[in-house]
């Protein structure tokens, strides 16, 4: 059996050796694109003209895709992609260590308990979409409000300390509104609208230049931790009309909806879109209710929250997919202060 001095040393040597991982994942950290093989400054300008500004977003391109972008050879492109593969460590893990990468994932509180609730106890997550449709007047948009204000809370106070973007597909976004809900958490309006930053979006191609110039901020410094799509499919919608353009309009929602998730995953944010409704002629019984974008939007979507009006002005929040939780319902109420439990 070994003695107390030895166990001691033991443990002196398995936390040395843990200082020494942590010392190199800071290091790791610290390496630039121009780090790896083949990317000089000249690479690296077409690569963040190309909205490619860090490490992660380089390892999970192609080498025909890194080629193009940086003006490099298919060779060098494939031996800079796997540098940074390695560097990342984009192989497998064990369940433990994915578990403790999930470790620094934030949460939004929506401003109901209830609704917190059913989506597992403090709100919306990063690191995913989350993908509310209903009817006109359901809170769709009033729900994507909410988030807005309550990102820039403190970490314990139901927020995630950081800005939002929200990208406004139908002309939704009103100041006066976010002064209301600010107002009702007992924070600086203008504070917090500064900390919002708003764009118009006319057409598809333009939401989704507007999805590139996110990375770019970030790559600036903007601490953005929340992501509003309001609406996701208007545009697309509108411009794909027909069955004859349904596939083309289907395949440009998927890469936008993988553009999204790549975003959320490398950037440790939140997604929150809302989506548009159509009613389905086929539905002979029950709520012929049914979301635009079909199964490219659903199996995007990490989490799906149909919403619809209810008796006395409530609001209820029925989920309909999630990774990890039971479906469930939640009633809230869309108040002169945000989203709440009550009127």
């Amino acid at each position: 059996m070994a003695t107390k001095k030895e166990i001691e040393e033991i443990k002196d040597a398995i936390s040395d050796d843990e200082k020494k991982k942590s010392k190199s994942k800071k290091e790791e950290k610290s390496l630039e694109l121009t780090d790896l093989p083949g990317i000089g400054p000249a690479a690296l300008s077409k690569l963040e003209n190309a909205g490619v500004y860090d490490m992660m977003g380089l390892a999970v391109m192609s080498p025909a895709s890194l080629s193009d972008a940086a003006g490099v050879s298919g060779a060098v492109a494939r031996k800079a992609i796997q540098a940074a593969r390695n560097i990342l460590e984009l192989g497998f893990s064990d369940g433990m260590e994915f578990a403790k990468k999930r470790s620094n994932v934030l949460h939004i509180t929506t401003g109901s308990k209830s609704l917190d609730e059913l989506l597992g106890g403090r709100g919306i997550e990063s690191k995913a979409i989350t993908e509310a449709f209903g009817a006109y007047g359901s809170g769709k948009t009033q729900l994507g409000l909410s988030l807005a204000v309550n990102a820039q809370l403190p970490i314990e106070q139901g927020g995630a300390g950081g800005k939002s973007v929200y990208i406004d597909t139908e002309g939704t976004f009103r100041p006066e509104r976010i002064n209301q809900i600010s107002d009702g958490i007992g924070a600086n309006p203008e504070m917090v609208l500064k900390n919002i930053l708003v764009a118009r979006a006319f057409n598809s191609d333009h939401q989704i230049l507007l999805l590139e110039k996110i990375g770019e901020m970030i790559k600036a410094g903007e601490p953005i931790r929340l992501i509003v799509i309001d609406s996701l499919t208007a545009h697309f919608r509108a411009e794909f009309a027909g069955r004859g353009q349904l596939a083309d309009r289907q395949q440009k929602l998927n890469r936008y909806m993988h553009e999204l998730m790549k975003i959320a995953e490398t950037y440790n944010l939140a997604v929150y879109v809302t989506n548009q409704v159509m009613a389905n002629p086929a539905q002979l019984f029950g709520d012929p209710t049914s979301p635009i974008g079909g199964n490219i939007v659903g199996h995007a979507s990490t989490f799906r929250l149909y919403l619809r009006r209810a008796k006395q002005g409530s609001r209820v929040a029925k989920l309909i997919d999630s990774p990890n939780l039971p479906d469930g319902e939640a009633v809230y109420f869309v108040t002169n202060q945000g989203i709440k439990d009550k009127l």
